[in-house]
């Protein structure tokens, strides 16, 4: 017993107080020893009752506890045999020892003792070796948490059946957010009839109520082209599995009415308040319309977003309203600035180095001095043969810097343009993004996740041949003192051919009137075409792709250099574009080392497949039939693995995503 309880409120105070008492009455007996006698009489029947009750109090003390700890062991043994808990002990052979009773009722045989733990389920010794925390087993069609103490070879099932159930209830009741959005609803009927506006308004809204009644959505329609949406995850869910198949009815709908009107959806997901689902919903919104249109856009919390649709062209827009708008923005925002630094992407383009300059004439038509940043060491052979007709002219090659300068000469008062990509992974020199807060974004690629924070004025069209169509009609609106260069205006032209394939594809009617006006400010056909003239080495390189060439399925063929072979990214994208023109190709990839030694694969297709969508589950982006991707710490191999398992993906079911 613990001495604790044996010395309780007596102990060393009481034998003091019994010492003084004796010594008190000690000293009464020497005066009176009658008085004395009666004193110590009276403290001896004193003690013996102390040290009775004291006895008294063991033994009840001692029954007590007895009784108690009987108790706690029949708690314990009932715990252990009739607790709604299974518990199973097993050998070094996973060979069950013993098992109390809850686990009777779930296991098919009764004698189950010395049988290996794969009867009860096989999930449960690979569990064991893997070291895993915790694993869920199904037994009679309930569901079991399971915890194992590896030294006792020991075993807990927890019934946890109601729990995950309630946790499914919980996501699939999370409130998801729509807006559904009618792609250039006003531009497309601008010019129709109130009597067939009104009906292809109705067919478009009979189709969205009945899709949104099949699906259990409250649906409410807020202005003539935007609609919103509230549902569930669980309704999401679904629409997902039949990848938003309201986008082909809408569209197939309106095409045999001669009207290409299409829908973007921005859906946000994800257990936010509803202030947070609206924002989030937008910018959904916004980024399916940045990438063309006739998509959705589905935005978590966390930020990951998944795609669906896409599968046609951005429409070409009738009007310039937004270009003339866009021009004066930028004119105001270079007004306000103290210089203007003008950035394309890494490896530049005909159409990145086009747009630069085409931006560099805007700040020095409003006054302002501009830079071009580049790096002169990673240019392409037509890049190269341009900048050495620049080189010529003093006037024009003064304004082309490195990023090290670049980063110098800029102040808080800088404006940033970047042309030719949104992403900051792509850009020239991503510290200039850090560092000033007044950026623009010029670009015709679809927009992808990745995304230049907080711009200050954005002008994306995926429309757009190239980034050189829209900087040409941003300049038509600047002031008209404006002046082209005929290298300026050569450089911007050779830009959109690059791109079109000499007006081949993406090629819309706003592409030749930018052409047209570039021509006639000055712009050199055929020194275009000396800069795109290629040496032999190029060519029989090229042609040694081409010839590695193998048709995989669908009409897909992929190319895939030696693994000895360097090779420019021009050149990739060109061996594709050759690819595609041959006979029953509906797509072509091809896949080369570069000489900064990342692994590059270029896309390219005739519609029928979206090599967008392909692209960006690989990192990469672009348009639905011109794409790539750079891949690092990656072999030609390893890259042509994971092509073909996105492309097996993509005819499986994910085209449209």
């Amino acid at each position: 017993m613990p001495k604790f309880l044996l010395k309780r409120w007596h102990g060393y105070p009481v034998i003091a107080l019994f010492v003084i008492s004796v010594l008190f009455v000690s000293i009464i007996t020497y005066y009176q020893w009658i008085i004395g006698a009666v004193g110590f009489l009276l403290l001896g029947l004193l003690f013996y009752f102390v040290m009775r009750a004291e006895n008294s109090f063991q033994e009840e003390l001692g029954d007590y506890i007895s009784t108690l700890s009987h108790r706690i062991k029949k708690v314990g043994e009932e715990a252990l045999m009739e607790m709604p808990i299974g518990i199973i002990l097993y050998d070094e052979d996973y060979k069950i020892e013993w098992a109390n009773p809850f686990m009777g009722a779930w296991v098919e045989e009764e004698a189950f003792i010395g049988h290996s733990l794969n009867l009860i389920s096989e999930d449960l010794v690979p569990f064991i070796k893997s070291d895993a925390l915790e694993e869920i087993v199904i037994l009679k069609s309930r569901k079991f948490v399971v915890h194992f103490k590896k030294e006792e070879r020991l075993l807990y099932f927890f019934d946890v059946t109601e729990q995950i159930e309630v946790e499914r209830m919980y996501e699939e009741e999370q409130t998801c957010l729509g807006i559904i959005y009618l792609d250039n609803y006003e531009e497309v009927t601008q010019g129709l009839d109130d009597q067939f506006r009104s009906s292809i308004n109705s067919k478009v809204t009979s189709i969205l109520n009945k899709w949104a009644n099949d699906h259990g959505i409250f649906l409410k329609r807020t202005s003539s082209e935007r609609f919103l949406a509230v549902f569930n995850q669980r309704i999401l869910s679904e629409l997902e599995k039949n990848r938003f198949s309201v986008l082909d009815e809408v569209r197939d709908s309106t095409t045999k009415e001669n009207v290409p009107l299409t829908l973007s959806v921005g859906v946000a997901s994800g257990p936010s308040a509803l202030p947070e689902l609206g924002q989030l919903a937008q910018s959904s919104l916004d980024l399916a319309l940045g990438r063309g249109g006739d998509q959705v856009a589905i935005k978590q919390q966390n930020g990951k977003v998944r795609f669906y649709g896409g599968k046609t062209n951005p429409v070409e827009k009738r009007t310039r309203v937004r270009a003339r708008v866009i021009s004066h923005a930028l004119s105001e925002l270079v007004l306000d600035s103290d210089k203007v630094i003008i950035m394309g992407h890494k490896s530049p383009d005909m159409d990145s180095m086009g747009s630069a300059m085409g931006i560099l004439k805007v700040a020095q038509v409003n006054g302002k001095d501009g830079y071009i940043v580049l790096d002169t060491s990673d240019l392409d052979t037509g890049v190269q043969r341009l900048m050495n007709e620049i080189k010529g002219t003093d006037s024009l090659w003064k304004h082309f810097i490195t990023p090290e300068e670049a980063i110098e000469i800029s102040t808080a008062g800088t404006l940033l343009v970047v042309v030719d990509t949104h992403k900051p992974s792509m850009v020239m020199e991503e510290r200039l993004l850090s560092k000033l807060d007044h950026v623009v974004v010029i670009d015709h690629h679809r927009r992808g996740e990745e995304f230049i924070a907080d711009p200050v004025l954005v002008y994306m069209e995926p429309y757009a041949s190239s980034t050189a169509e829209l900087v040409t009609e941003l300049l038509e609106y600047q002031p008209k003192r404006l002046k082209m260069r005929m290298l300026e205006a050569t450089a911007l032209l050779a830009g959109i051919i690059v791109d079109t394939k000499s007006f081949t594809l993406r090629t819309g009617s706003r592409t030749f009137d930018a052409a047209s006006y570039l021509r006639a400010h000055g712009a050199d056909t055929i020194l275009v075409q000396k800069f795109l003239k290629e040496d032999l080495e190029t060519y029989n390189k090229r042609s040694k792709l081409i010839e590695n060439a193998v048709a995989y399925k669908n009409g897909i063929v992929i190319s895939k250099a030696e693994p000895s072979e360097e090779c420019g990214q021009v050149l990739i994208a060109q061996a594709a574009d050759i690819l595609l023109s041959m006979n029953d190709v509906s797509a072509s990839f091809v896949i080369a080392k570069r000489h900064d030694q990342k692994i590059s694969i270029s896309g390219r297709s005739l519609g029928d497949v979206n090599v967008q969508m392909i692209m960006e589950c690989l990192g990469g982006g672009g348009h639905l039939t011109n794409a790539a991707c750079q891949l690092e710490n990656e072999t030609l191999d390893s890259a042509e693995k994971k092509l073909k398992a996105i492309i097996d993906e993509y005819f499986e079911g994910g085209e449209e995503e």
